[in-house]
């Protein structure tokens, strides 16, 4: 089950990687995924053993950003993949069939290849300009999701999807009647002073949201 709440971890090094997890594991959060850019994978498989020995005591479930082969040797209960990482029909290979496989995607295009290559769940995004993230796909906005996720009912696609990229606590209510089936954040929660407060209200807005509760 694809929880509607994920924690994108955040930090140059991997003490403060740990850190910003388990304090959303505190607040929490059931779904961190592990993100470390510019590193060797030594030093990204040292903070994945951790980063799992931390969701393992919390009872969370933790993903791993880019890396397929680490995801399997930490015993991550999933891999997530950017539009430019390995494709994901390679990246089965490596993991088996068990393991859960995120996409990220930025249209309704991408969605298509997704689904295609056999992606259980898509991170749709960015919802607004972040810093957290080099690289910034083009800005998808309100409007955008709206589009996006018509799109898929007209074409009888069924995924959960997940939106990424700058989202704030006052934006959740409107994102979920897109009818998204959660959010991903990060600064939001890392940057908070009371975690577990937002975490809660999070958790209550992307619950309370009903699908058939909205109107077209």
């Amino acid at each position: 089950m694809i929880d509607k709440l994920h924690y994108i971890s955040q930090g140059n090094e991997t003490s403060s990687q740990l850190d910003t997890i388990k304090n959303a594991l505190d607040a929490g959060c059931g779904w961190i995924q592990l993100r470390i850019k510019n590193q060797p994978e030594r030093v990204i498989l040292k903070s994945a053993i951790e980063a799992g020995k931390l969701c393992e005591k919390y009872k969370a479930r933790l993903i791993i950003n880019d890396h397929p082969h680490i995801a399997l040797e930490s015993g991550a209960y999933g891999v997530h993949l950017g539009l430019n990482d390995m494709e994901i029909e390679k990246a089965r290979e490596i993991t088996g069939k068990e393991m859960i496989i995120g996409g990220t995607a930025n249209t309704f295009e991408h969605i298509r290849q997704r689904v295609n290559e056999g992606a259980d769940y898509i991170g749709l995004g960015p919802y607004r300009f972040t810093t957290t993230k080099q690289n910034l796909s083009p800005v998808i906005g309100l409007e955008g999701y709206k589009l996006i996720m018509q799109q898929m009912l007209d074409s009888n696609i069924r995924i959960p999807v997940i939106a990424i990229g700058g989202i704030t606590l006052p934006d959740i209510s409107l994102i979920m009647q897109t009818k998204v089936h959660g959010v991903a954040i990060s600064g939001a929660l890392t940057n908070n002073l009371d975690q577990k407060k937002i975490v809660e209200d999070i958790y209550r807005l992307v619950r309370d949201t009903q699908p058939d509760a909205i109107k077209n």
